[in-house]
């Protein structure tokens, strides 16, 4: 089916480079040919005719888990460079046995090639998939209000970093652009050099910014610059003659000849990856952002209540609690959103969750994105329903509070998890002089509270309209 390109200057390899290849296979074949019976559980679970980006993007992101991270629906875990270690240690073992048992090839050419084609393919899935988040600006969203009226204190790095991504939809769209082109040209054999130099430099500067920013796709990052350094491994003699030593060489030719037959295989099989990857994940990604992404639920606000609202009365359990920056039990503003969101800030020492690995929430999933990496302020999801005027509120946990402020605050269950919502019910009523009451039940106490509109201007908004004539408020 195939044959060795004629070439009467080839020679058979020597004994290292033999040995490194072997080496080489094992690992590079280990670290991108899905070997986890759960990837595939998730692969025929997918309605592939009606596949969203979400399933998609966790069949792209793939990595390999042998000794580390904990498998879920959403995403199969972070790997750690434990499993690089346990990869490593068997495609030793697994060299010593094939160069006891092989003895006689000279070459492995073909094999060489072929697990390029798998690298290359493997890589330009990853590239294509991150690509398009970038793309349409939904990998980092636009600050909500919330986090607009959140201290830049109280940010962890990696939302600082995700927050000022965020506010430049243009440049995110450029990144993407990049990522998407680099993806694309490692599905053409003849542009495979060009598309991994562009990863090494992009991907790697991703790589130093997760170490920086105290990111949680370090390893993924530097495993996407690893698969582009051996696509370049290939080259890299060729290029530094012809660039650095300015040495004419000749084209690489290529160690496989495809008949007309696995030629049409061969365009079937990609036609159906960028069908795939490109065409209905890259339409799925738009019709995502258009909706407004998935770090925020879709479900819409209540019309005319998007804010920021100032506390002016609060009472728990009946007792009136006077304004004070250190009432722990005291809320002290509110932002509704324009979606199903309010959050409430308060003042609590927490345990911030610091979610910061890319993953993207499948079916009734929900993103953490709102309340992770933050604190000081308490986040609700909520059902709303405009005629009874009552907000049914939905658990958003992703915080813990520290021992010592549980103890302090035992009495209040809203104390007690700073950032848990445990379900309730809150009744609402907009007066004409942009105050809001409300009153019901969170965590189990009564609530009753007057809010009054804010209407705060914000900086960030009057830079968008550009800085001719300065900024005005």
């Amino acid at each position: 089916m195939f044959k060795d390109q004629i070439n009467s200057q080839d020679s058979a390899w020597k004994g290292y480079e033999k040995i490194l290849f072997r080496l080489a296979f094992i690992y590079f074949f280990l670290q991108v040919f899905p070997l986890d019976w759960k990837y595939y559980r998730h692969l025929f679970s997918i309605n592939w005719l009606d596949a969203g980006f979400a399933e998609l993007f966790q069949v792209a992101k793939y990595t390999p888990q042998f000794v580390s991270g904990s498998y879920n629906s959403q995403d199969w875990g972070l790997a750690t460079f434990a499993d690089w270690l346990f990869i490593f240690i068997v495609a030793v073992a697994g060299t010593v046995i094939w160069t006891l048992l092989d003895k006689k090839t000279e070459a492995y050419r073909r094999l060489y090639a072929w697990l390029r084609i798998l690298v290359r393919y493997r890589l330009g899935i990853a590239l294509i998939a991150y690509g398009f988040l970038k793309l349409f600006a939904i990998q980092a969203p636009a600050p909500s209000l919330s986090s607009l009226n959140t201290p830049y204190g109280d940010f962890t790095t990696w939302k600082l970093f995700s927050l000022s991504l965020g506010i430049v939809p243009g440049y995110q769209a450029f990144l993407g652009a990049v990522e998407l082109i680099a993806g694309i040209l490692l599905l053409f054999r003849r542009t495979t050099v060009i598309g991994a130099t562009i990863i090494i430099f992009f991907t790697g500067n991703v790589f130093m910014s997760n170490l920086a920013y105290e990111g949680g796709e370090v390893v993924y990052s530097f495993y996407l610059v690893t698969l582009a350094l051996f696509l370049i491994v290939y080259d890299l003699q060729r290029i530094i003659s012809l660039i650095v030593l300015h040495v004419p060489v000749a084209p690489a030719k290529p160690a496989l000849i495809w008949t007309d037959q696995l030629k049409r295989v061969r365009f079937v099989l990609k036609s159906a990856l960028v069908l795939v990857f490109v065409v209905i994940y890259g339409f799925s990604a738009h019709g995502a952002a258009v909706k407004g992404g998935y770090h925020f639920t879709h479900d819409k606000g209540i019309k005319g209540l998007k804010g920021l609202y100032t506390v002016i009365s609060f009472k728990l359990n009946g007792e009136d609690r006077p304004y004070s920056l250190t009432d722990s039990l005291r809320w002290q503003d509110v932002v509704f959103e324009k979606w199903a969101t309010f959050s409430v800030k308060v003042n609590h020492s927490d345990v911030v969750s610091n979610d910061n690995i890319e993953s993207v929430p499948v079916g009734l999933e929900r993103s953490s994105f709102e309340s992770t990496g933050t604190r000081g302020r308490v986040y609700f999801n909520f059902k709303a329903d405009t005629v009874q005027q009552t907000l049914s509120l939905i658990n958003t946990s992703v915080h813990e509070k520290t021992t010592a402020d549980a103890a302090l605050d035992k009495t209040s269950a809203l104390s007690r998890n700073a950032n848990q919502a445990a379900d309730g019910l809150l009744k609402y009523q907009l007066a004409a002089d942009s105050t809001v009451l409300i009153s019901g039940i969170v965590n189990g106490e009564q609530v009753e509270a007057v809010l009054q509109k804010n209407p705060k201007k914000y900086l960030l908004k009057a830079a968008e309209k550009g800085r001719s004539r300065g900024l005005k408020l």
